[in-house]
């Protein structure tokens, strides 16, 4: 059981305590950032461009996430611990059932699933077999052929309440957390507000519950040079990785990062 656990969170958000969390996909960085405080470790699909170098996240295998779990695992030092199921998983209830188990028993404490409202079904199943389900909403980078790139998402009133209704809808049917990416500022906000489960953003603003990066975008290496704008470099004026991680969590939690200019309008 990690010292961190769901309940944990739940009181985090109660109490207005940030949440600071990041992506690992080995033991080293993921011991590296529990001592610096990281609550939650995000064992992400994005292993599959930061760490394999493909131009998605779509080419990854549950077998690939349940081994990068097992090495996260490993190096875990009390965090809750969040495994990505990957592209394939929702292609039917079985996949998805047989994928979760996989990475629950590397070691994985909740799982992340991608998608809007439909993902209910899927996600009380989930539940009612004790697996946690953090649903992700907004720019979903499996869905980015459907989206036509990596776009902002929930701007123009159908998109936001379409949003907004999907987190409500994911909530009541047991999602445990909920993390939006690249969603207007003033919409995770609201949505933040609007549901009792811990909400985690990325290009979402200041006002959610807490904040994630992937681990190599706050270190400041891009295999691309391309850099999204709701990334800061948290090595300049650090002299370590460890230093790195320190300033990250000490920037979430006394509300500085992110700033206005990480954030995204409607």
């Amino acid at each position: 059981m990690p010292d961190v656990t769901v309940t944990t969170l739940q009181e985090m958000k109660q109490k207005g305590d940030k949440i600071t969390m990041l992506t690992a996909y080995d033991a080293t960085f993921a011991r590296a950032a529990c001592q610096a405080g990281v609550e939650v470790l995000l064992v992400g699909d994005s292993l599959g461009m930061v760490v394999q170098g493909n131009d998605s996240t779509l080419p990854v295998t549950v077998q690939e996430m349940a081994y990068h779990t097992a090495c996260v695992k490993r190096g875990n030092q009390g965090a809750l611990l969040v495994t990505d199921l990957p592209f394939e998983s929702g292609a039917s209830a079985q996949q998805l059932h047989a994928d979760a188990v996989a990475v629950m028993k590397a070691g994985a404490h909740m799982v992340k699933l991608e998608g809007g409202a439909w993902l209910a079904e899927p996600i009380a199943r989930l539940a009612q077999i004790g697996v946690p389900v953090c649903a992700h909403l907004g720019l979903t980078p499996q869905a980015v052929n459907l989206f036509g790139g990596y776009k902002v998402q929930g701007r123009g009133d159908a998109q936001a309440r379409q949003l907004r209704a999907d987190a409500i809808a994911l909530e009541q049917a047991g999602a445990a957390m909920l993390l939006l990416e690249c969603v207007p500022s003033e919409l995770a906000a609201e949505i933040s507000q609007a549901v009792k489960i811990p909400v985690i953003g990325i290009g979402a603003g200041a006002a959610t519950d807490g904040q994630v990066l992937v681990v190599h975008d706050m270190l400041g290496l891009s295999l691309t040079g391309r850099v999204p704008k709701f990334v800061k470099n948290f090595m300049e004026g650090q002299g370590s990785v460890q230093g790195a991680f320190e300033a990250y969590v000490k920037a979430v939690k006394d509300g500085s990062f992110p700033a206005a200019e990480h954030g995204f309008s409607a």
